[in-house]
Order: C-alpha cells, then sequence, then structure tokens
C-alpha cells in the first residue's frame, strides 16, 4: 500500500521546479516590450477554412457530424481565426540539454524552458492560443494552459536526445522548435517537412553553451554524456578542436538549408547571452509568420 506522506513528498519534488519556472518566465516576459499585437480583431477570420479529421482531444460538440456521415471517421469544422491564432511548441528534454559548463550559467534546458514559457505568456496575452507539438497539449488559451504547459516542460525525458513528433500539428498554424540539435537530425527533418506540407511556418532555436562553440580543451579529457550512455578519452583534447569545430559548423549549416526548405526562421542563443534577446526574436518571429 502506498504511504500518504511519501505520495506527497514525491509530488512535491515533481512540481518543485514548476512555480520558479511560472514566475522567471512572467517575469522575462514582462521585461519584453510587446509593441502592437496587431491580431485583436475579434470576430474576424470566422469564415470557414476547411474540414479535417478529429483529433482524440477534440470534443463532440466541435464534430461536424454531417460531413463525418459521409466518411468512416470523425471530422471538424475548422475556422480561418481559430486556425491562424494556433502555434505549437516543441522543446526538447533530453539529457544532453542539462549540461552546463559552468555554474554561472543555466543549462541549456532551463534557458529553454524558460524561452518557451515567456514566448507562450506573450503568445498568450496578444490573443494566441499555445500548446505542444507531439500530440500532447492541444492549443489554447487562458491562465490554466499555462499551468498545463509548465507541468509537461519540468518533466525530463531519459534519454541523451528527444526528438519532436508529427501529430497534432494543426494546418495553417506556427510552430517553434527548441533544441541543441545535437543529436540525429532525421526526426527533425521529418517534422519540418511536415510541417511544410500542412502550409505551418515558424521558428528554430538553436540552444548552445559557450563551451560548446570554443572546444576549450587540452590534454587528457573524458568527455561523457549527461545520460552516461556514451563516454570518450583522450590524451591529447586540443587536437579534436578543429575537427570538432568543423562538424559543429557543418551541423548548423545542415539545419539552416532544413530552415530555408521549409520555410522556417533560425538563429542560435548561447546560455551566457541574455534571454530578453531571444525571446524578442521569438515572439518577433512567430507573430510575423
Amino acid at each position: 500500500m502506498t504511504n500518504p506522506a511519501d505520495l506527497r513528498h514525491k509530488a512535491e519534488d515533481l512540481t518543485a521546479p514548476f512555480p520558479p519556472l511560472m514566475a522567471e518566465a512572467e517575469h522575462l516576459a514582462s521585461t519584453v516590450l510587446l509593441g502592437a499585437h496587431g491580431r485583436r480583431k475579434a470576430g474576424q477570420g470566422d469564415a470557414f477554412w476547411q474540414y479535417r479529421p478529429a483529433l482524440p482531444w477534440d470534443e463532440a460538440r466541435h464534430i461536424d457530424w454531417r460531413r463525418s456521415a459521409k466518411a468512416d471517421g470523425a471530422f471538424v469544422k475548422e475556422r480561418e481565426w481559430q486556425v491562424a491564432q494556433s502555434v505549437l511548441l516543441w522543446v526538447d528534454q533530453g539529457a544532453s540539454m542539462r549540461f552546463a559548463s559552468t555554474d554561472d550559467i543555466p543549462t541549456k534546458l532551463h534557458r529553454a524552458r524558460l524561452l518557451a514559457m515567456a514566448v507562450s505568456i506573450m503568445l498568450l496575452r496578444s490573443g494566441e492560443r499555445v500548446g505542444l507539438a507531439g500530440d500532447t497539449l492541444p492549443p489554447r488559451n487562458g491562465r490554466e494552459q499555462l499551468n498545463r504547459l509548465a507541468t509537461r516542460l519540468t518533466t525530463d525525458a531519459p534519454e541523451d536526445y528527444a526528438y519532436p513528433g508529427t501529430a497534432g500539428l494543426l494546418p495553417q498554424s506556427r510552430a517553434l522548435f527548441i533544441s541543441d540539435f545535437m543529436g540525429d537530425l532525421a526526426p527533425l527533418e521529418l517534422a519540418l517537412t511536415s510541417a511544410a506540407e500542412r502550409g505551418i511556418r515558424g521558428a528554430i532555436l538553436q540552444v548552445l553553451d559557450p563551451q560548446e562553440e570554443e572546444f576549450p580543451f587540452h590534454g587528457r579529457t573524458v568527455f561523457q554524456s549527461i545520460g552516461g550512455t556514451i563516454a570518450h578519452e583522450t590524451l591529447h583534447a586540443g587536437q579534436l578542436r578543429d575537427r570538432y569545430l568543423t562538424r559543429l559548423a557543418q551541423r548548423k549549416d545542415a539545419l539552416a538549408k532544413l530552415a530555408r526548405a521549409t520555410d522556417f526562421q533560425i538563429t542560435t542563443h548561447h546560455t551566457n547571452d541574455p534571454a530578453s534577446a531571444a525571446l524578442l526574436w521569438l515572439f518577433n518571429t512567430l507573430e510575423h509568420r
């Protein structure tokens, strides 16, 4: 039988990062001037957009039963306004994101979560609906949606590299992908290609630790993944620097080409830089796609 006290402590441990993340995101969002939102036009865009297959989270009242009767599955009638104001986020919560080269700067994961929450706050305040890609949280508005986002964005993934899914991407909406993108790029390519085919535009934010850009290692060094699944020891780390930097440049070039091919905007953010600059870029990019 489960001990209630143990259950309560486990629940407290699980939700402990939630309030600080929300407070920090609220503060960050408040420091960035929103300017003209341009989307507060109640009622505009209520024209019929298209029918789409019903998704798991669609309520029965949203299903068009007349259209559904003509097919094998259920269909939902989407309106232009509802689609245009939906933004779906994906944040890599894999172990590789839990890296920070010093105690003076945040981990990549903390910065990614902070930016995702802060831009969500700004988007919701300007009339958007925000959710998570991957069929986990449909786009909605309201304060409670922020709580749902924070809950899901404070759950670590066990694997070294997490990858975006393609489920739940709404046609003609917008999307944001945040990661260090150090893992296999094939799943990202699949997700972005799928998004482009559905008329989705958006932003890609690569988050890197400054040490990952500089490779300041010399002599005997042991490189080990955060999850402990990969390890490499060398006596001459300095000799690896040029090869590493070449590979990093190739990775960035591949990401840039992928972004251009799918009509996404991309930039790199370093964890020792102010979060406000990256937040402003994200908000402006998502608002004007």
